[in-house]
């Protein structure tokens, strides 16, 4: 493609019901004449989850049909090719949230070839170069096209950086593959005298050399690096091998396939998935988890598979299961790696001190037959946690909170690492810094990462039996550039929700000036479905069954593990008699309501749910109002029948039966 022409419609997501209606209708407007532009896209809303069983042309019937607006979702199946759209016209942070590539092909495949937003989130925007669909923050460009002018390719790479418009020159990544990355080899493990942050150093030691992409990187310059492992899971394998036999015939040769591993954790409860059973997907999603073990039969990759309700016990021969992200902190990350994987929660493993970030299935496509992996050289923003965390205070209560600062929710963190420092982190076990770096992806974050230490050594040890070796160069100098540095002072939390329809609507719940009855409680995901955080569940609820507590009948409560790591150690506690007591479902470990594939969900819109998971983007966790919240808020709020800590609770109902 040489130029973007106006032969098409232009479409502007609007933030009104009326405007979208009448671009929908046929009417052309023009910029002024659309009004205000929605910011915050979601990839949720540009292809909703249960779409993502389709990983073909038929993708091209459905963007942003989970659009949503003046609570209404205007755009129906096939809309946007019958109406002849050609760009897309949006505001702020445009592809907010998930890795799925699905939303930029399901685009590109209904006929938009050029997004224009004011700001773009760094997975969208890669996406979208990996498959040759053109971005821009150029508002100038608008109306050009109006007029009917064509916009070369070269006005449309212009200020991007160097890789990324070679690849936009080569119509994408695969192809740009093809020609320059078959023969990349690591560089020399040599790094520059200055002073480095702990992430520069690891990349560095990871980076390849490439005919296009520079020996020094700055931030800003795209890059390939060697990955120690990549993971993909069955929302992606099945485009992913789609995409590889179709460029390079069968079979493939596969670099490096010892390291690569392959998850089923996205459908073991579809079948009680509202989403899914209303729109008729479970055959959909039958054929596409057997794509993914069709792929892994032929190239005999290791592969974790989903767990049956019925099965009560892990097992390492075949049976260990759980949530992608989560199982690789769990079981094959390490301090000083590069962990690659096809979901955007991948910033999980940070907490162990390694770099681990989500990309699209192409890059990973890439990556299983090169081995390289492209990033974009971020800058780093250091988070120092001071003080002491009260009591009840949980490190989702940490997050919330800088999730709802005015510049992270601005675009400040976007495409940026964060590392997480000072004596709360330093006090925080694995699991809890996990949820500070796994929650990067909702603060726009390329990464999180916590420097590894003394309680990194303990969780190798008790987890895997490995005497792991800090090495001294695995922490931050103490002169290294950070482009922010934010300090927060724990001792001033107390226990956060999230308003439903951001992660960033965060708010004290003591300030709350509603009550807000909940129908369903969910606590899980990999946010929230770690040891740590069933330690918290389990504390709220035996302290309700001490005091003869349960579930009010209006609500439903539910507990899925997030891996089976998590469920032999709730067993082994003895929390599930306690879980039982007060009326809890418990699920097996994969990932469920938080990606609305599985119970937890909500299937009406006057539903409340009050969660645990990462974000609560429109229809993300079905079509009510998700409030986030901490897993002790959660637990708490489950027997109030009300959104309440625990701490409130307590005073509450703590002199029941005379205990104190």
């Amino acid at each position: 493609m040489s130029a973007i022409d106006a032969t098409g419609r232009i479409l502007f997501l609007a933030d009104s019901a009326a405007v979208m209606a009448r671009q929908l209708q046929g009417q052309a407007l023009t910029l002024a004449a659309a009004g205000a532009l929605r910011d915050d896209v979601s990839t949720d809303e540009i292809t909703p989850v249960p779409i993502l069983t389709h990983y073909d042309d038929a993708l091209g019937r459905y963007p942003y049909t989970g659009y949503k607006v003046e609570g209404t979702c205007p755009v129906t199946v096939n809309a946007i090719r019958h109406g002849v759209f050609s760009v897309t016209v949006a505001g702020n942070r445009y592809g907010k949230g998930s890795s799925r590539e699905h939303s930029p092909a399901a685009e590109k495949l209904a006929g938009i070839k050029l997004v224009i937003a004011r700001s773009f989130e760094r997975i969208y925007r890669q996406n979208a170069d990996n498959i040759g669909l053109l971005t821009s923050t150029d508002f100038s460009l608008i109306a050009r096209l109006e007029k009917g002018e064509s916009i070369e390719l070269d006005t449309l790479v212009a200020g991007r950086d160097a890789l990324a418009a070679a690849i936009l020159r080569h119509g994408g990544l695969l192809k740009f593959g093809q020609e320059y990355l078959s023969q990349v080899e690591p560089t020399a493990p040599t790094l520059p005298t200055g002073p480095l942050t702990l992430f520069e150093k690891i990349v560095l030691r990871h980076r390849l050399a490439t005919p296009v992409t520079p020996a020094s990187p700055d931030p800003g310059d795209g890059i390939f690096v060697r990955a120690d492992w990549r993971f993909i899971h069955e929302y992606y394998t099945g485009m992913c091998a789609h995409m590889l036999h179709a460029t390079f015939g069968k079979p493939l040769q596969l670099k490096d396939a010892d390291h690569i591993v392959v998850f089923e954790d996205h459908t073991s409860y579809v079948t009680e998935s509202p989403a899914h059973v209303r729109g008729g997907l479970i055959d959909n999603v039958a054929r596409m988890c057997a794509a993914q073990r069709d792929f892994v039969r032929t190239y005999q990759l290791r592969c974790h598979r989903t767990l049956t309700e019925d099965e009560s016990r892990s097992d390492d021969g075949g049976n260990v299961a759980g949530i992608s992200h989560a199982m690789m902190a769990e079981r094959y990350a390490l301090p000083g790696q590069v962990v690659v994987g096809t979901d955007s929660h991948t910033p999980h493993s940070g907490a162990l001190g390694c770099v681990a970030f989500g990309v699209g299935t192409t890059d990973m496509a890439n990556a299983f037959v090169t081995g390289a992996v492209r990033m974009t050289m971020p800058e780093c923003i250091q988070v120092t946690l001071q003080g002491e965390l009260p009591p009840g205070v949980t490190a989702k209560d940490v997050v919330l909170h800088l999730l709802a600062q005015t510049g992270i929710k601005a675009g400040a963190g976007v495409g940026k690492v964060f590392e997480f420092t000072g004596p709360v982190v330093c006090a925080m076990s694995i699991d809890e810094r996990a949820t500070l770096t796994n929650m990067c992806a909702e603060l726009g974050g390329f990464t999180g990462i916590v420097a590894p230490d003394a309680e990194t050594f303990r969780f190798l040890k008790e987890r895997r039996g490995i005497d792991f070796v800090v090495e001294p160069w695995m922490q931050s100098d103490d002169d290294a550039v950070f482009a922010t540095k934010i300090g927060i002072d724990c001792g001033t939390l107390s226990p956060m929700v999230a308003r439903p329809g951001d992660p960033g609507n965060g708010l004290p719940l003591a300030t709350l000036d509603q009550r807000v009855q909940v129908d369903i409680a969910y606590g899980g995901s990999c946010t929230a479905g770690k040891r740590e955080d069933f330690d918290w569940y389990h504390q709220v609820l035996h302290w309700a069954v001490e005091r003869g507590l349960r579930i009010p009948p209006h609500v439903t409560l539910y507990l899925q593990f997030g891996t089976t790591d998590v469920r032999d150690y709730c067993i082994r506690q003895g929390y599930l008699e306690t879980f039982q007591a007060v009326g809890a479902r418990i699920l097996q470990p994969s990932c469920g309501a938080c990606a609305n594939c599985g119970p937890g969900s909500s299937e009406r819109a006057g539903q409340v749910t009050v969660s645990s998971i990462n974000r609560n983007f429109p229809g993300r966790s079905g079509p009510g109002q998700v409030w986030l919240a901490s897993p002790p808020t959660v637990a708490a709020s489950a027997i109030s029948g009300e959104l309440v800590s625990f701490q409130a609770l307590q005073q509450r109902y703590g002199t029941l039966h005379g205990t104190a």
